[in-house]
């Protein structure tokens, strides 16, 4: 990646004087995922250098173990999933602290396996589920990574609009996203949503098959973010807007062609980061899939890291989706203020500042519409109308919320 000298002179002039970050080496959190590669590359391959920072990466072993690591000042900022930001400020789980969703990381790349066990038994497509879930003698057990997190929203949509009801028909339980081949092959679940490379190692080991993929629930969504507490934005802003960059040229590099996805996903498989063979984790990077039940196919809608700057985004309709579910599924009891809490979250001015020093388009609304797998159409405009709109919900359950704390 190349910057022309007018744009290295934009870049230097954050770094100098009055913008000079606050904090020249940040503490960064990230956990074992193909997704964690920005922050990866970023760290280890000179992109932070230019902006005046050091980032001493940590890995994190569980969602949990991050957020209380963040919480408590250890980490100055963290890969995090979209939802774990808004369970924080919204008190779900852990005390109400006030959080800012920097940049967005990736799009699509997450999947919903079974185990083998279910295959040979019949289990292989999501009708069979539905008959095996709705009809037989015993409760499934599906595993989700964090209970406000996206695996458990993607899993509870996907089972959703397919009859099952995720909190009435089906058992569901919290694992870390590298546990999770083992306990297919302990037999303590029959499936799990998680991020790559974990689906794919399930395939490699023989230990489960790929049901459905996340972009298949709503293609090109959110998932992890760049987040901090608002504390450290507030006390450290040109820190932020440095990371911002250092991240943003990191993704930038990741998409620009498939040879440097190769060889972030060299570096990433190594034992210091997300610790997976590169035949598990290489391929999906590519956006090429087998499910392990013979089918291939190349993903028109692959894990992506930058694409143009639309990836990246804190889009308030983003953030916002998430409260829909929690809302939905009983996580929350009241209709929160929506709008009001996104806008604080979301450091869409911060971001674009970033974006604008680095030449990255922003997009003049801070609103972006999709259309689920169920043909629901989301645009951010009607949260409240949103949430209350499916036939399967929880709103009046404490299931949800009892799991959540």
């Amino acid at each position: 990646m190349k910057q022309t000298d007018q744009q290295r002179d934009d870049v230097l002039a954050w770094v100098n004087g009055s913008d000079a970050p606050e904090k020249h080496t940040l503490n960064l959190g990230f956990m074992p995922l193909t997704d964690s590669a920005s922050l990866i590359v970023a760290a280890t391959q000179g992109f932070s250098q230019p902006y005046g920072l050091t980032l001493n990466l940590q890995r994190q072993q569980s969602w949990s173990a991050l957020r209380d690591r963040l919480l408590n000042g250890e980490l100055d900022a963290a890969q995090g999933l979209y939802g774990l930001a808004y369970g924080i400020q919204l008190g779900l789980g852990s005390a109400a602290t006030p959080m800012a969703v920097l940049m967005g990381l990736n799009q699509n790349g997450q999947s919903i396996n079974l185990s083998q066990a279910m295959l040979e038994t019949g289990v292989d497509s999501s009708q069979a589920l539905v008959e095996r879930a709705l009809l037989g003698n015993t409760r499934l057990c599906l595993a989700q990574t964090f209970p406000t997190g996206t695996h458990a929203m993607w899993l509870y949509y996907w089972l959703a609009a397919n009859g099952i009801h995720p909190l009435r028909d089906v058992d569901t339980r919290v694992v870390p996203p590298s546990l999770m081949v083992e306990h297919l092959r302990a037999r303590r679940i029959d499936g799990f949503c998680a991020g790559e490379p974990w689906g794919a190692h399930a395939i490699e080991d023989g230990m489960g098959y790929t049901l459905a993929t996340s972009q298949s629930v709503w293609p090109n969504h959110p998932e992890k973010v760049l987040c901090a507490t608002r504390r450290f934005v507030e006390e450290c802003p040109n820190a932020a807007r440095a990371l911002i960059m250092s991240i943003l040229d990191a993704s930038r590099f990741i998409d620009e062609n498939d040879d440097n996805r190769r060889s972030t996903a060299q570096l990433i498989s190594g034992a210091d980061y997300v610790n997976a063979p590169l035949e598990s984790l290489q391929p999906r990077m590519l956006g090429e899939y087998v499910d392990g039940r013979g089918n291939a196919w190349r993903d028109e809608h692959r894990l992506r890291f930058f694409g143009d700057g639309e990836v990246n985004v804190p889009y308030l309709s983003d953030g916002t989706w998430f409260m829909t579910q929690f809302r939905r599924w009983g996580l929350l009891r009241e209709e929160p203020d929506y709008q009001g809490l996104a806008s604080q979250v979301q450091q869409l001015q911060l971001y674009r500042e970033a974006a604008s020093a680095l030449g990255i388009s922003v997009p003049e609304s801070p609103l972006r519409s999709s259309t689920l797998m169920d043909g629901k159409v989301w645009d951010g405009q009607d949260p409240a109308a949103y949430a209350g709109s499916f036939e399967l919900h929880a709103m009046t359950d404490t299931a949800a919320l009892q799991q959540a704390n």
